[in-house]
């Protein structure tokens, strides 16, 4: 039986390279590296400044506390539970957004109907690889005085009308195994803004504005008194070497990844049951996850565990929604009518990505789709 796992991260000899050259060095914390990869990151996407860290969700925390953020962030429930949590302990108070059943992103007519004094701040989710309609969200946040933080986790160099997201607002991202670009575990944030970058730059390494790397040459290197109370939030130097490899390699694997999408799409097709995932006008999608939905009335779950027998890797992402996770619900935290999230948690399937798929892998997909919907129709 083939196996095709959810994903597989595409790495090399050079990201063994670059681990012992680091690793010969000595320079195990956060390091040369840190600001190699920082330095190729601002200039990918064509920012300021560009911190890495730990996480994404370290991140998103330190958008909120960074930009001083206390009162209401209006984000889509339809979430990984960790883009609320970081709203939380970074000092503010989520609030849950319905999503648009094409994209499975934000709704920019939600967003404005949970606009209250109370509001500081939307936090579109770009999913799957897909960006949110940033267009109507930066209006929306202009027009009411709001700030916008990305959380673009899951669409590192996916572009709207031609502008990648994270630099619309204070853009967020993840190097999680699954995502497009890996360093293991660790995030980036990024900015234009000069103050909040002088602000995370301390919070994120104990409230000290310089790092030891930046200390060393100094005459009192040993001199680190904390400007402000922070966090230990920092990327090691070791899997900073991995993520300036894999930045290398990122056009080429979102090209692969399309690729590969758009091949997966075309087989589908005459599987009337499931719909594939669409990509919206003005959209680059960079399929770090391939959603399709299933029809009313089919047990998705079943679809699910057949797929698993027979070695496909599916998925459902995700499932439950924050707004139903016990933190969240029982009114605790203000939120919208969301019945496309009730709708899309009960069709949606992830797919396996990657870009290493072979069309052997793609088609042997698409048959046991179709073994499985007909044991179980």
């Amino acid at each position: 039986m083939r196996k095709i796992p959810l994903c597989i991260p595409y790495t090399g000899q050079e990201e063994i390279d670059a681990v012992s050259e680091v690793i010969r060095s000595g320079w195990y914390a956060h390091g040369p590296k840190n600001h190699e990869f920082e330095e190729g990151f601002a200039e990918y996407l064509g920012v300021k400044h560009a911190f890495s860290m730990n996480s994404c969700t370290s991140a998103l925390h330190l958008a909120v506390e960074g930009l001083g953020i206390t009162g209401e962030v209006i984000l889509p429930s339809f979430t990984f539970v960790a883009s609320a949590n970081a709203v939380i302990t970074g000092g503010a108070r989520p609030v849950f957004a319905d999503i648009r059943y094409d994209t499975c992103n934000i709704d920019p007519e939600s967003i404005e109907r949970l606009i209250t004094p109370q509001t500081e701040a939307i936090m579109p989710v770009h999913f799957g690889g897909q960006s949110a309609d940033m267009t109507a969200i930066m209006e929306i946040a202009e027009k009411h005085g709001l700030r916008v933080i990305e959380d673009s986790a899951e669409t590192i160099g996916g572009t709207h009308h031609g502008r990648l997201t994270g630099t619309f607002g204070v853009g967020c991202f993840s190097f999680y195994p699954t995502k497009n670009l890996t360093t293991g575990e660790g995030g980036m944030l990024t900015t234009n803004d000069d103050e909040l970058a002088r602000k995370v730059k301390a919070l994120l390494a104990h409230g000290i504005d310089k790092s030891t790397y930046e200390r060393e040459d100094q005459e009192k290197a040993w001199y680190r008194s904390a400007s402000r109370v922070g966090y230990n939030f920092r990327m090691s130097n070791i899997l900073a070497a991995v993520g300036v490899e894999q930045l290398k390699k990122l056009s080429e694997m979102n090209r692969l990844r399309r690729e590969k999408a758009a091949r997966l799409t075309e087989l589908l097709e005459d599987i009337p049951e499931i719909t594939p995932p669409v990509e919206q006008p003005g959209n680059t999608h960079v399929y770090q996850m391939y959603t399709v939905r299933v029809a009313e009335g089919l047990d998705r779950d079943a679809l699910v565990r057949g797929l698993n027998a027979r070695g496909v890797g599916a998925s459902i992402h995700f499932f439950p929604p924050v707004h139903h996770m016990k933190p969240y619900r029982e009114g605790r935290y203000r939120q919208d009518e969301l019945p496309v999230t009730e709708k899309v948690i009960r069709e949606i399937v992830t797919l396996p990505m990657y870009p290493q798929l072979s069309e052997e892998d793609l088609v042997y997909m698409v048959e046991s789709i179709q073994s499985t919907l007909a044991e179980i129709s």
